[in-house]
């Protein structure tokens, strides 16, 4: 790998940023710098005081992601930082005790490996990884990653599903490539009691959710009497829920996603779960008209704010199903109400539960916060590994 040895110099307020534990660092804080796009650079202070090593980006506002807080300028070993560090977060899953044969093994930055996603899926087939490089210096590095990893775990196979349009950020193509061995269109994957079908290539992410997984269980604790699903995708809670529900309704926009659902609960055996194919905004508002009523609802809609300029919009969208859900819910019912939209942060979206309640009329405990599973571990005063808020409600009256 290229190490471009001309140091990079930032700004007072880069060298505070990446003292206060937050791996980067703004175009707009850099003085100086010849490096380029995916280099290992060293970065110091304007005073020549070294701050660590780092990845460019010669696209992106984040012009370095930190990868060691070593000031010596020798470079480290590119090759042996990516081992231990695959290791360590390999390590770290072994102690969770995850049921379940998919999970994330790799984190971006709450893995100290900027930029990248390794996720793992196994079946009666082998172990596969899908593997997503989100960087200029992450893209220059798969195959080194993809060596690591076979080094290691001898998967049967790994994918890149290197689509992503953040990509575009960093003025990389978007693309799916077989980086080793043989990669099935799907897989089957358990999790808990529940399997479940997974397309490699064309699901969300990298396949499925996974991050969801643990607030997947704790809605099926709170499951009872008749559930609705809303925004279902392949039936992770829908599924879930149906072994304590006594019916579950499952719904979704996507007529793949219904069928997956629909296959999903027959394939476990599953007679209580419908599936339907609506616009979920209203049918949430036609079940209401109709007089339903349900004793637990969950909400996991896709990501209403991409970006800050469509927060406000996202908000409303947020009031308005939560408003419904409410409306729908019997008192003493649970609501587990999800926002994976990193720019709606956790006490804005706190508030807005809180608006939708006071509009519907209903008196709402917190049981608990959840956020995304263990294995996408995030980092303190890092926010932007922080994304996925999950309350569990339970409506008073």
């Amino acid at each position: 790998m290229t190490v471009h040895m001309t140091p990079v110099v930032v700004t007072r307020r880069a060298v505070d940023r990446v003292r206060s534990g937050h791996p980067w660092i703004y175009r707009s804080d850099v003085v100086q710098s010849d490096a380029a796009s995916g280099d290992l650079v060293l970065v110091t202070t304007e005073r020549e005081r070294p701050l660590g090593w780092a990845f460019w980006s010669s696209a992106s506002q984040i012009a370095l992601r930190m990868v060691s807080s070593e000031t010596r300028r020798q470079p480290p070993d590119e090759r042996q930082l990516l081992a231990e560090r695959v290791r360590a977060a390999a390590a770290y899953r072994e102690q969770l005790n995850i049921d379940a044969t998919a999970f994330r093994l790799v984190n971006g930055e709450g893995d100290r490996l900027p930029a990248t996603v390794v996720d793992r899926y196994a079946d009666d087939s082998g172990v596969y990884f899908v593997v997503q490089t989100l960087s200029q210096a992450a893209d220059r590095r798969i195959d080194l990653l993809r060596d690591v990893l076979v080094e290691a775990f001898a998967p049967r196979g790994i994918l890149a599903r290197n689509d992503p349009k953040v990509r575009r950020l960093e003025g990389l193509d978007e693309r799916v490539e077989v980086l080793h061995g043989e990669v099935p269109d799907r897989v089957t994957v358990r999790e808990g009691r529940i399997r479940y079908s997974v397309d490699l290539r064309h699901g969300q992410k990298t396949g499925t959710f996974l991050d969801q997984r643990d607030n997947h269980r704790a809605a099926a604790a709170c499951a009872r009497g008749r559930a609705l699903d809303a925004f279902t995708y392949n039936g992770g809670f829908a599924l879930q829920m149906a072994a304590n529900a006594e019916s579950v309704l499952a719904l979704d926009s996507s007529a793949a996603a219904v069928q997956a659902t629909a296959e999903n609960a027959a394939a476990n055996g599953l007679q209580n779960v419908e599936v339907r194919e609506v616009n979920v905004f209203d049918e949430l508002r036609e079940l209401g008209i109709a007089g339903a009523r349900f004793d637990t609802v969950v909400l996991d809609p896709p990501a209403f704010a991409k970006n800050r300029a469509s927060v406000e919009r996202a908000l409303a969208g947020y009031k308005e199903i939560n408003l419904r859900a409410l409306k729908l819910l019997e008192p003493g019912g649970h609501l587990i109400t999800c926002s994976c939209s990193y720019n709606v942060g956790e006490a804005l979206f706190e508030r807005v539960i809180e608006s939708a309640a006071a509009d519907a009329g209903s008196t709402v405990a917190l049981v608990e916060k959840r956020t995304q599973a263990r294995d996408h571990p995030m980092l303190i005063g890092v926010p932007e590994t922080y994304y996925l808020k999950c309350f569990v409600l339970r409506k008073l009256a």
